[in-house]
């Protein structure tokens, strides 16, 4: 007897992988906050300390916005676990990865410069192209049970 997969059965399977990757990339956010740092563009953290000007897109410092991060990677997490929640959830992680492009293109950027180190340009080149699969699986979601079939979203 052959084995079948129904297509709303391989996305509800692809939701909890993605799920599990956002829980456990969450849970390292508040573990290991330093992982996240370099990924967070300067000009988005507050500086408290006087040393530079604060812009207007810095309303949370460098902590802060690893933290805020963490959450949203967790709340999308159980978003993905929830049919009735599932398409809006994945059309935000896939905004989420596409936004956290910027952050890796900066932290490869600083990764190449006078102060980034050999393992820092490994991780940050890998990083980088990473987001691209990560974007597509996350879209590919929004309509579970179709996309598995070959039907476009």
């Amino acid at each position: 007897m052959p084995f079948s997969r129904s297509s709303r059965a391989t996305q509800t399977l692809s939701a909890a992988a993605l799920s599990a990757l956002l829980l456990a990339s969450a849970g390292k956010h508040f573990r290991d906050p330093g992982f996240y740092d370099q990924v967070v563009p300067d000009i988005l953290c507050r500086d408290d300390s006087g040393g530079r000007a604060n812009g207007p897109l810095a309303v949370l410092s460098r902590e802060e916005w690893v933290a805020v991060s963490g959450l949203l990677e967790a709340g999308a997490a159980v978003g993905l676990l929830i049919p009735a929640t599932r398409r809006a959830a994945a059309g935000c992680v896939a905004v989420m990865f596409t936004l956290f492009l910027a952050g890796h293109a900066d932290a490869l950027r600083k990764a190449y410069g006078p102060d980034g180190s050999p393992r820092r340009r490994t991780v940050h080149t890998l990083r980088l192209p990473l987001q691209a699969p990560l974007i597509a699986w996350a879209w590919s979601l929004r309509a579970p049970g179709k996309a598995a079939a070959g039907i476009p979203a």
